[in-house]
């Protein structure tokens, strides 16, 4: 019995709107994935050194690219960020999206070894499968930089990875991030914004003398952190922290990166800035009612460096 032409007409309609269908999923997936990339301000650590080419030239485009070498100083060493961008050979381009995963989720790398904890995988083992199969998606879709990875430079003996399995075992959490549908839908965005995707505690938390997170200060700032920056408290305490701010200050803030005093923040922040003012104004605001609602701790750190304050 023969197929009717139009039998054969419907099923290639069929295939047709399917794969337009794919490919527009394809497209949301990419540009939420880009969303997520800057609001982890990615580039800022996995860019190039401070003042050098990032590879961006090369590829005849003005978009700075995650080609890494970019030194973190810390008091185990010296830590260079790698580089993610698609090279099959020195980038991340061979990963499949099962193996990025893991990388987030799991801290460990494609050929099964431990990766450091300078990369806040402590945070972004909090993200949902589907903001890792996005971010994915995008990076996947960046120009690849054909750029070796600069080796670390740790002391001994905390370049050997092998003894990570220890400081896993006593610091290392990957449970996800609990919903409280009593906290409201503000809270529960806010609290996801800031411990899995933009990472805040990662740099406003002190560190113990293993460099692990010491959470029952959390957010309540950190003398002499990455790069030996200080990161203030941004707990609701009024003498120390931003009590006195208003959540509309705080959404400026992450907005333009001006304080209510009119301040521009410098160092570190800025570069945070510049992710978080990609976010829309719900996530903005979700951010700042999440840490408005944080227990309020009292710490005197020495104030940060302001950006006009700064060489």
């Amino acid at each position: 019995m023969g197929i009717s032409r139009s039998f054969v007409g419907l099923l290639i309609m069929v295939g047709s709107l399917a794969a337009a269908h794919a490919h527009a999923a394809d497209a949301e997936s990419i540009a939420r994935g880009k969303y997520l990339y800057q609001a982890a301000d990615c580039y800022s650590c996995h860019g190039g050194p401070r003042g050098s080419p990032n590879g961006a030239a090369s590829s005849g485009s003005s978009l700075k690219l995650p080609s890494g070498g970019l030194g973190l100083e810390t008091p185990f060493g010296m830590f260079r960020s790698p580089n993610i961008t698609p090279d099959r050979q020195y980038g991340i381009g061979a990963w499949s999206e099962a193996e990025f995963k893991t990388a987030l989720r799991d801290g460990i790398g494609r050929d099964g070894e431990y990766l450091f904890p300078v990369f806040p995988y402590t945070s972004f083992s909090k993200l949902t499968d589907r903001d890792i199969a996005d971010m994915y998606a995008y990076i996947m879709t960046l120009p690849a930089v054909p750029l070796p990875n600069k080796p670390h430079e740790a002391k001994p003996p905390f370049g050997w990875r092998s003894l990570l399995i220890f400081w896993r075992a006593l610091f290392f959490d990957n449970a996800p991030i609990q919903i409280e549908p009593a906290r409201g839908s503000d809270w529960n965005r806010g609290n996801y914004l800031v411990h899995a995707v933009a990472h805040c505690e990662e740099c406003h938390t002190p560190r113990n003398f293993l460099g692990a997170l010491i959470t029952g200060r959390s957010f309540s700032g950190n003398i002499g952190g990455p790069d030996k920056q200080n990161a203030p408290n941004i707990t609701p305490d009024v003498r120390t922290g931003i009590g006195d701010w208003s959540i509309s200050d705080m959404e400026q803030l992450l907005k333009t990166g001006m304080t209510p005093e009119a301040d521009i923040i410098g160092s570190g922040m800025k570069a945070v800035v510049q992710g978080t003012s990609k976010l829309s104004d719900a996530d903005r605001h979700a951010m700042a009612v999440y840490l408005k609602s944080i227990p309020a701790i009292h710490v005197d750190l020495p104030p940060p460096k302001l950006a006009s304050q700064s060489k």
